[in-house]
């Protein structure tokens, strides 16, 4: 029952938002009152399947395990934190919106994060599928809500690129599901799918697995399907750029991992070189472009590139890299938001994103530079923060299993990207400031937003709670291969 409820809680919020109302204050009050309440049923969720237990709503179609759960956990808190952001958003000071517009943003931003949360809750490959499609769907009204040319273009160019990925995975599905027939089975859930992987075809099961990972690699912007995401950052609303950050990081390489065990014994060698490959091209090429970047959303953006190719690179290495892989997931997911939310707060107090415009922005607001500061921080993976343990936790398992060679591009990577990122921000952190006119009240729901995204952040950088390390070792072992 409870996996319904989150299901349709966001349809249940957009319809609310959507009713007419003297007042600008209820569409965005109701999102935040769902999305707590989504928050704490995928709290529950996660709590019931800490114990090993896979929490079942519909078999063979909706169920979550503690992997699902994991990725369910985040995708609600950056919905929450998003939803607080997003009051701000809308009653930005300088340009505040009419009660229509924030009706509509609100009823969008609901019905985006409903196929974000289906995406852990769904078993079955199929729905799967559906789900990330809707979540490109739904998305592109939201990147596109400025109306302005570039939103428009950089939304059609997501549109056009993203769902040529969706086609060449849904061949993927298709072909795996011609495989699960094939072998004899019938279950076409991620562990059905998983318990008859030694009957099925190998090579129908490598050809699902290539078209699965340029497909979805698509969405989750892996180099060199890359091109549209520092586009659409650039211009979607920064609430959804932290929803977004989510979608490619978390649940698109949750769907990929997910393959894995398709893949027993040896043959899953071939596939984790695929992800190895792919990873450390997303990495490498990421961490080299972040140095030319003129822009603070790009910038941002090509950080979530590059640590999408962490991921991925680290569970193509198995082992003990594998449950690395698993840890960045969770961080990254975290720290992120927090980052976009750092730049929305900029944003207001510069002006602008450019990088080169803006200087001084401590000055002109302590608050906005110090987290602005310690986002860049925090997603780049310096100390105290989460990030910093979880690549840390990569090398290390890289190194006991003498990859050397994946280690050290990889360190070379981290390296380079956070020295490209705090390049460009110290530039707009200090000096002397120069925006000018009146400064701005900081938005409480900024303030609140930005507060409750970093608190994971740095409780995690300073030790992993046991409820969450559990949780990892559940998921890590059932994507054991």
């Amino acid at each position: 029952m409870v996996l319904w409820f989150i299901l349709i809680l966001p349809l249940i919020a957009a319809g609310l938002a959507l009713s007419p109302s003297r007042h600008r204050t209820v569409p965005g009050g109701v999102t935040v009152l769902a999305t707590a309440l989504q928050l704490l049923l995928a709290l529950a969720v996660a709590g019931r399947c800490a114990s090993g237990a896979t929490v079942t709503a519909l078999p063979g179609w909706v169920s979550c395990d503690a992997f699902g759960a994991l990725v369910l956990v985040l995708c609600a808190f950056a919905g929450f934190t998003a939803a607080l952001f997003s009051i701000g958003f809308t009653r930005r000071a300088t340009q505040p919106m009419e009660a229509g517009r924030v009706r509509r943003y609100f009823v969008r931003f609901n019905l985006f994060l409903a196929p974000v949360l289906a995406v852990p809750l769904f078993s079955n490959v199929a729905l799967v599928w559906i789900a990330v499609a809707l979540t490109t769907l739904l998305s592109i009204f939201l990147v596109s809500f400025d109306r302005s040319t570039a939103a428009l273009e950089a939304a059609w160019k997501y549109a056009i690129l993203t769902s040529m990925g969706a086609a060449l995975a849904l061949f993927g599905v298709l072909v795996l599901y011609w495989a699960m027939r094939q072998g004899g089975a019938e279950d076409f859930t991620w562990s059905g799918l998983a318990a008859a992987a030694g009957a099925m075809p190998p090579l129908l099961v490598k050809t699902a697995f290539l078209f699965m990972l340029v497909g979805y690699g698509t969405k989750a912007a892996l180099v060199p399907f890359h091109s549209w995401l520092p586009d659409v950052y650039s211009q979607a609303p920064v609430p959804i750029c932290a929803l977004l950050s989510v979608v490619e990081t978390t649940t698109l390489p949750y769907v990929i991992v997910r393959l894995l065990p398709l893949f027993p014994g040896k043959a899953g060698d071939g596939a984790g070189r695929w992800l190895l490959a792919f990873g450390l091209l997303s990495a490498v090429g990421a961490a080299l472009l972040l140095v030319q970047v003129k822009d603070l959303k790009r910038l941002f953006a090509y950080s979530t590139i590059e640590n999408a190719g962490i991921i991925l690179a680290a569970a193509g290495l198995g082992g003990a890299a594998g449950y690395g892989s698993l840890y960045q997931l969770v961080n990254h997911a975290l720290a992120k938001p927090f980052g976009f939310f750092a730049a929305g707060a900029a944003l207001l107090f510069a002006g602008t994103t450019e990088i080169a415009a803006v200087q001084g922005l401590g000055r002109r607001s302590p608050l906005a530079g110090a987290a602005l500061l310690a986002g860049a921080l925090a997603v780049t993976g310096a100390p105290p923060f989460a990030l910093f343990l979880s690549e840390l936790s990569i090398l290390q398992g890289g190194a006991v299993d003498h990859r050397f060679l994946p280690v050290a591009l990889l360190t070379l990577c981290m390296v380079g990207a956070f020295c490209a990122v705090l390049y460009h921000v110290t530039r707009m952190v200090f000096g002397k400031a120069t925006a000018s006119g009146p400064v701005p009240a900081f938005p409480r729901s900024y303030a609140l937003a930005l507060f409750v995204a970093f608190v994971p952040v740095v409780l995690l950088g300073v030790s992993l709670p046991a409820p969450v390390e559990h949780l990892l070792r559940l998921a890590a072992t059932a994507l054991a291969r």
